[in-house]
């Protein structure tokens, strides 16, 4: 089995389940603490997503985060950067329309690196993508969302027709405790949350919260992590 670039002294976790997807709002002070708290809530991947130009505090962050995801054993992916997921050791990349091809990103970041691709509302898209070697295809936005309000709108059908491309589902997009249950009984793998965990007060129970909704993992076990 190729070994995550996160993870060279074992093997890696699970290739991919289900469960919470937390992608973070940073800048912001105290970004390690409170993925730790996300990461003690139960999350199941975590994404740095970090717009700014800063290149040296982005690297040293995506890098404390890197390690952090490693003692979880949890996948650490980069928002749209081949590049700093390579130099941060980071277990892989999300891409979108604009950012880099996959068979690039694969070419940089190796075989067992996790390639995530934005899919917006175009089964088309996710249908490519998965041709083209992704490992998880995400759909969205499906209800408005603060973080992205122009956003494409995704429904629940989509979830269902792409259930063939047998890839994990990734579902984002302004998704609360009260409808992502919702997206999990169309067929969402994953439920990718940025302010509904990151902007929450309690952000280890809020965390909890989603995972919950779950249920168990396929494997039978709690996905909730002590």
């Amino acid at each position: 089995m190729p070994r995550h670039p996160q993870f060279p002294d074992r093997q890696p976790p699970a290739r991919l389940g289900t469960g919470l997807y937390a992608i973070t709002d940073g800048p912001r002070d105290g970004l390690v603490a409170v993925a730790r708290a996300a990461l003690q809530g139960g999350a199941a991947m975590l994404q740095y997503r970090d717009k700014s130009g800063d290149a040296g505090r982005r690297l040293r962050e995506a890098q404390e985060l890197a390690a952090l995801c490693r003692a979880f054993a949890v996948p650490l992916i980069i928002n749209d950067d081949v590049e700093l997921a390579r130099a941060s050791s980071a277990a892989g990349v999300h891409v979108g329309e604009d950012d880099e091809a996959i068979g690039d990103a694969r070419a940089a970041l190796g075989s067992g690196a996790i390639i995530g691709v934005s899919c917006y509302d175009s089964l088309r898209r996710a249908q490519d993508a998965a041709a083209e070697g992704a490992d998880y295809v995400a759909f969205g936005a499906f209800f408005p969302s603060t973080t992205k309000p122009g956003a494409r709108h995704a429904t629940p059908d989509l979830l269902r027709d792409a259930r063939g491309l047998d890839l994990p589902l990734v579902a984002i997009g302004g998704i609360t405790h009260e409808n992502g249950g919702s997206l999990i009984a169309a067929g969402a793998d994953y439920l990718a949350i940025v302010s509904g965990v990151f902007g929450a007060s309690d952000i280890r129970a809020a965390a909890r919260r989603y995972v919950e909704l779950f249920g168990t993992d396929r494997s039978g076990s709690s996905p909730i992590k002590q």
